[in-house]
C-alpha cells in the first residue's frame, strides 16, 4: 500500500463517520466513556470500523477522540491512557489490514475555559504528547487532530505531535453556523494559520452541517499550498419525539461531498450523526467524481479469527455432526403441520429413525405458508423420538431482534443444528399481501449465529453464555447466475457456515461443475434429493419454484410414465441414480432427502436402492 501522502496526491480520500453516533445506536449510553470500550468491548469497536471499511472509508479513525488523561480523569481512567490508545490502534489496524489508513484521533481537552484557569501551555502540550506518543508507537499512519476551536490549543497539539513523531498531520478546526471559530477567526485566517503550522492537511469538522461548511471550505481552499479536508455533521440535531436526531440523508451528504471536492477538498468524510450509510454514499460520490485512491473493499469483521477458532474448538459436536465423521450421512425433511396436531409428524419421524437415518430437517414456513414453529416441533421430536433435528431459520418473517430471540430460544430448547436460509417471498404463498422483513439474508444470519456462538449479540453485547450451534446454509448448484451463487457461497462460509445442503439435484454434471468451481470453499456438502411423483409435479417444480431446475430429459421421463404408480417409481429411480452418482464426489458427505408431499416412504425407497458407503 502506498504511503498516506502518496495516496493524497493520487486521489480524494474518504474518511469514516461518527463513532459516538454508532455506539449510541448500539445501546451504549452517552454518559459512558466511549474510549474505554477499546478495553471492555473491542468486538463492538471492531464491528463499527468494519462497517465503515465496507462502506468505502479509506481512513479509519481510532476510537481515541477523548483518550487523553484530562478527559479520562473524571472516569478514573487516567492511568490507562497509554493502554486505551494502544488498544484503539490495534483494533483499527486489524480491521484496516492494508486496505485503509489508520488515523490516530486526537480531540480537544475538557473545556477551554477550565484549561485557561487550570493548565499551563506546558501542561496541555504534555497531555497531548502522552496520548500521541501512544498512538504513534502503536503504528498509526497519521495523526488527526479534530474539533479544535482555538488556534492556541491547535498549535500546542501540533507541537506535541512534532515532539514525539514525524507522522503526517491532518488538523481540523471547528466553526459555528456563521462560518468562524467561537473566537471570531474567519476561514481565510484558519487556512493561513494551518498553512503556517506546516500541517499536511488542514480543514474543518463537526459543529455544522454540510451546507454551512461548504462556504467556509471554499474560502479556505483559496489559500495555496494547503490540502483541505471536510467532515461535517449530518446537519444540526433536531428534537424529534424526545430524541435529538441528525436528519441529513446519505444522498444529501453525498451531494455535498461532490461540492467539497469541486471546491478543492482532498479528504471528505463525516462527523456527528453520520453512519456507514452516509459514508457509503460519500464513497460512491467520490468514485463517480474522481478516480479515487482505492477500490471499495467488501470487508466483514465482527470478531478476530483466533476468537472464532477458539470458540469452534470448544464447541461440543452434535450427534448429527458426529455421524458425519463416521461416514455418509442422511437427513430427511419434514414440514411442520398447518395446525396444532403433531401425531402424524411424530409417526413419520419415528419411521425415519427406524430406517437408520441420522437427522430430520424441519422446514420454516415452506412456500411462505403458515405452519407450526419448527423450534417447538424440533424440540418435541428430539425429546420424544430421539433423533437429531436440523431446524431451518428463514429471514423472511423476523427482524434481527426476533431472529436472535428465536435462535436463543432454540438453543434453550436443546436444538443445536440449524440451516439458515433467506426464504421464499410471501407472494409465493398463502398470504401474498403479508410483509416480508428480510433485515438480513442467509449471509447476515450466519454472522449473527456465529456471533451468538462467541457469546455476543449483533450489537456486540455479551449474552449470558455462548451458544453452540452447528451452522448450515443452502446452496444451488443449478443457479442461473453461478458466479453470484459461488460468491454468496464463499461469503456464507466466511460468515460462519460449517456445512451446506444443496437444492435438489437431477443432473450430476451440474453438481460436479459446482464442486469443481467451489474447490476453495472447503466445508462439507449434502446433496439435495427430491423424488418426483408425476410429470405435473416436475413441471411445477421447474417453472414455479425459485431455485429449482428439472432438466428437460428428466421431465420427459416423467411425462412418459403411464400411471401414477409408474410415475412414482420413475421418480424414485431418477432420484436414486442422482444420489448414487453423487456418492464419492469431493466434499459430498451425505444426502438431504425431501419427501414429495410428505411421503416419507418414497424418500426411504430412494435410500434402499442406493449402495451406500459403509460407516466406520
Amino acid at each position: 500500500m502506498k504511503s498516506f501522502m502518496d495516496a493524497l496526491k493520487s486521489g480524494v480520500l474518504v474518511c469514516d463517520g461518527a463513532m459516538g453516533t454508532m455506539l449510541y445506536s448500539k445501546g451504549v449510553y452517552i454518559n459512558q466513556c466511549f474510549d474505554e470500550l477499546n478495553l471492555s468491548a473491542p468486538h463492538l469497536i471492531r464491528s463499527i470500523h468494519a462497517e465503515y471499511l465496507k462502506a468505502g472509508a479509506m481512513i479509519l479513525e481510532t476510537n481515541t477522540y477523548g483518550a487523553n488523561r484530562h478527559r479520562l480523569a473524571p472516569f478514573g481512567l487516567e492511568a490507562k491512557t497509554t493502554e486505551i490508545n494502544a488498544k484503539g490502534v490495534s483494533i483499527a489496524k486489524k480491521v484496516a489490514r492494508n486496505h485503509a489508513y489508520v488515523a490516530g484521533a486526537v480531540g480537544r481537552l475538557k473545556s477551554t475555559v477550565l484549561l485557561r484557569d487550570m493548565l499551563t501551555p506546558d501542561d496541555i502540550r504534555a497531555i497531548y504528547a502522552e496520548q500521541i506518543e501512544a498512538l504513534a508507537t502503536s503504528g498509526v499512519d497519521l495523526i488527526l487532530i479534530e474539533t479544535i476551536s482555538s488556534f492556541k490549543m491547535m498549535s500546542l497539539a501540533i507541537e506535541a505531535v512534532r515532539q514525539v513523531c514525524d507522522l503526517p498531520i491532518v488538523a481540523q478546526m471547528t466553526v459555528t453556523e456563521e462560518g468562524a471559530t467561537i473566537y471570531g477567526d474567519e476561514p481565510e485566517e484558519i487556512a493561513e494559520f494551518l498553512k503556517d503550522q506546516k500541517v499536511e492537511v488542514g480543514g474543518l469538522n463537526c459543529s455544522v452541517g454540510p451546507q454551512q461548511m461548504l462556504d467556509a471550505i471554499e474560502r479556505m481552499a483559496k489559500t495555496k499550498d494547503l490540502l483541505i479536508s471536510a467532515q461535517p455533521n449530518a446537519g444540526q440535531p433536531k428534537l424529534v419525539e424526545g430524541r435529538y436526531m441528525y436528519l441529513c440523508s446519505p444522498e444529501y451528504m453525498a451531494e455535498y461531498a461532490r461540492r467539497f471536492i469541486a471546491k478543492g477538498a482532498s479528504i471528505v468524510g463525516g462527523c456527528c450523526g453520520t453512519t456507514p450509510a452516509h459514508i457509503a454514499a460519500i464513497a460512491a460520490a467520490v468514485k463517480s467524481t474522481t478516480n479515487g485512491a482505492f477500490e471499495v473493499f467488501d470487508v466483514q469483521l465482527e470478531l478476530e479469527q483466533d476468537e472464532i477458532l477458539k470458540a469452534e474448538a470448544e464447541r461440543e459436536p452434535t450427534r448429527f455432526e458426529q455421524a458425519m465423521k463416521k461416514g455418509f450421512t442422511l437427513s430427511i425433511e419434514l414440514n411442520p403441520p398447518r395446525g396444532v396436531g403433531i401425531e402424524r409428524v411424530l409417526e413419520r419421524a419415528a419411521m425415519i429413525k427406524e430406517a437408520g437415518v441420522d437427522a430430520i430437517n424441519i422446514a420454516d414456513g415452506p412456500r411462505a405458508s403458515a405452519r407450526m414453529s419448527p423450534i417447538v416441533l424440533g424440540n418435541v421430536i428430539e425429546r420424544e423420538v430421539g433423533i437429531d433435528v436440523i431446524v431451518h431459520f428463514c429471514c423472511r418473517d423476523r427482524n434481527i431482534v426476533a431472529l436472535q430471540a428465536d435462535l436463543m430460544a432454540a438453543y434453550v430448547a436443546g436444538l443445536r443444528n440449524v440451516l439458515l436460509i433467506t426464504g421464499d417471498p410471501p407472494k409465493m404463498g398463502d398470504y401474498p399481501l403479508s410483509t416480508a422483513v428480510f433485515d438480513v439474508d442467509s449471509i447476515g444470519l450466519s454472522k449473527i449465529t456465529r456471533n451468538l456462538n462467541l457469546g455476543l449479540d449483533l450489537a456486540g453485547k455479551t449474552i449470558s453464555r455462548p451458544t453452540e450451534f452447528f451452522i448450515g446454509v443452502g446452496v444451488n448448484p443449478g443457479a442461473i447466475d453461478l458466479e453470484e451463487e459461488l460468491r454468496r457461497f464463499a461469503a456464507k462460509k466466511e460468515a460462519g457456515a460449517q456445512f451446506a445442503m444443496t437444492q435438489p439435484v437431477y443432473e450430476p454434471g451440474l453438481l460436479e461443475n459446482f464442486l469443481e468451481r467451489s474447490k476453495g470453499i472447503d466445508i462439507p456438502i449434502f446433496v439435495g434429493i427430491l423424488p418426483l411423483i408425476s410429470y405435473r409435479n416436475a413441471e411445477f417444480l421447474h417453472n414455479e419454484v425459485p431455485g429449482m431446475a428439472v432438466p428437460k430429459e428428466v421431465r420427459e421421463r416423467m411425462r412418459h410414465a403411464t400411471s401414477g404408480e409408474e410415475a412414482k417409481q420413475e421418480g424414485i429411480a431418477i432420484a436414486s441414480d442422482a444420489l448414487q452418482l453423487a456418492i464419492g464426489m469431493d466434499r459430498i458427505v451425505g444426502a438431504y432427502l425431501i419427501p414429495p408431499l410428505g411421503q416419507v416412504d418414497l424418500a426411504l425407497q430412494v435410500i434402499e436402492r442406493v449402495d451406500l458407503p459403509s460407516r466406520g
